[in-house]
C-alpha cells in the first residue's frame, strides 16, 4: 500500500497517494460547514448545514485540532479508501516555522486516533524544490494566508535567512472587496463572490510605469450569479500589485522580489548562485495573470551579482505543478524515508512520545 502525502493549506488541502507524476487524488478546501442533526429520527431526515464555517487552518498552521481531525477522517477513510484497522504510512508537508508544539500534536494524533504504521513530515520549502528536480534554492511560496521565502541547501532549509510574512490570497482578497466596493458601492458582494473575481480577473502589470496606467484601462462587466453587474478596472491590477509595492495593503515592508534578494545576500555568497539559479515560485497565488512575468522582469533589474532565475518544471511534471509542488516533493520523499525505515514507527512513537518527531523528520 502506498503511503498517503497530505499538504493541509488554509485554503486548500492536497491528498493522495505517494504517486509523484500524478497530481494529487483529492484537492479540497480546508475550510468546513459545521452539521447539525434536526432531531429527526425517521428515515427521512436529513443532515442540515449550519451557517458556521470552521477553519481548522490558519496562516498555515492547524488552530482547530477537533475540525482538523473530522476533515483527517473524511480524507483518508472517505476520500482515499483507508480501511480502520488497516492504516498505512503518511507524510505531512510543514510550513515554514511550524512551532515544535503543532508537530508534536500532529504526530500525537496520527498515533494515538489513527493508529497510523509511520509518519514522516518535512518542510514545504524543501518539499518544493524536489517537486522542481533540485535540492538546493529558493522558494518562494505565496500562499492563501502567509508567505514564505526560504533558502535550501543541499535538502536542508536555512533557517536564519528565512522568512515568514502573515500575509497572502485571503489578504489579498480583502483588498479587491474593498476596491470593487469603492467603484461598486451599490453591489452588495460576499466574500466568495470576490474570491471568485479575484481568481478570474485578478493581473499583475508589467512593472510600475504600466501600472500607473492602468488608471484608464478598460472597464469590464461581470455579472454575479444573483443577477447585480459589477464594473471592474484597475482594481484587478491592484491585486497583483499589492506583492510588489505592499504599502498599497499599508505595509511598511519591501516588495517581494526585493525581500528574495534581502535574504540571499545574507546566506554566504559561495552559495548564492545555487540560490539565484533555483528560485521557484509556488502556492496558488503565483499563478496570477502575468505574476511570473512580472516576476521575472523585476529579478532582471536587480544587481548582477544577485540576480535570481526562476526553475520550470521538469517536463514530465504537470504545468500546474506550482500549484501543489510540496505535495509533489512529499510524494517523491515518501518513496524514500518510508522504504528505508528513516520514518517515525509506532515503536519509536511508543518509546519516546511526541518529542520523537524532532529527531527523525527534520
Amino acid at each position: 500500500m502506498e503511503a498517503l502525502v497530505v499538504d493541509a493549506g488554509s485554503k486548500l488541502l492536497k491528498a493522495g497517494a505517494a504517486i509523484p507524476d500524478q497530481s494529487p487524488a483529492m484537492i479540497i478546501p480546508s475550510q468546513m460547514k459545521r452539521m447539525v442533526d434536526n432531531g429527526d429520527v425517521s428515515s427521512s431526515a436529513v443532515t442540515v448545514l449550519e451557517d458556521v464555517t470552521l477553519d481548522p487552518i490558519e496562516r498555515g498552521f492547524i488552530r482547530d485540532w477537533d475540525a482538523m481531525e473530522d476533515l483527517l477522517r473524511y480524507v483518508v477513510y472517505t476520500g482515499l479508501g483507508w480501511g480502520e484497522g488497516n492504516e498505512g504510512n503518511i507524510l505531512f508537508t510543514d510550513p515554514l516555522y511550524t512551532p515544535k508544539a503543532i508537530r508534536e500534536q500532529l504526530v500525537q494524533l496520527m498515533f494515538e486516533t489513527f493508529n497510523v504504521s509511520g509518519f514522516y513530515a518535512s518542510e514545504q520549502a524543501v518539499l518544493s524544490l524536489y517537486g522542481a528536480g533540485r535540492i538546493s534554492g529558493c522558494t518562494v511560496d505565496i500562499g492563501h494566508g502567509k508567505i514564505d521565502i526560504a533558502p535550501v541547501l543541499e535538502g536542508a532549509v536555512q533557517h536564519i535567512a528565512s522568512k515568514r510574512f502573515e500575509l497572502g490570497g485571503t489578504d489579498l482578497t480583502k483588498l479587491f472587496a474593498q476596491e470593487l466596493g469603492k467603484s461598486n458601492p451599490l453591489v452588495n458582494l460576499s466574500m466568495s463572490d470576490v474570491e471568485t473575481l479575484k481568481e478570474q480577473y485578478a493581473s499583475c502589470a508589467e512593472d510600475e510605469i504600466a501600472y500607473e496606467k492602468t488608471q484608464n484601462c478598460e472597464i469590464e462587466l461581470h455579472t454575479l450569479p444573483d443577477g447585480q453587474v459589477i464594473s471592474i478596472g484597475r482594481e484587478r491590477f491592484s491585486v497583483g500589485e499589492a506583492l510588489f509595492q505592499p504599502s498599497i495593503l499599508g505595509l511598511e515592508e519591501h516588495g517581494i522580489v526585493e525581500q528574495l534578494v534581502r535574504i540571499i545576500s545574507t546566506v554566504s555568497s559561495e552559495n548564492h548562485t545555487q540560490l539565484l539559479e533555483n528560485t521557484v515560485l509556488c502556492g496558488g497565488t503565483t499563478s496570477m495573470t502575468g505574476f511570473e512575468g512580472r516576476f521575472q522582469k523585476e529579478a532582471n533589474l536587480c544587481s548582477s551579482a544577485i540576480r535570481p532565475m526562476l526553475v520550470k518544471p521538469p517536463e514530465y511534471m504537470p504545468e500546474s505543478l506550482g500549484l501543489y509542488s510540496a505535495w509533489v516533493g512529499g510524494a517523491i520523499l515518501a518513496k524514500v524515508v518510508f522504504p528505508q525505515n528513516q520514518h517515525v514507527t509506532k515503536a519509536d512513537y511508543d518509546e519516546t512520545g511526541p518529542s520523537v518527531v524532532h529527531r527523525k523528520c527534520f
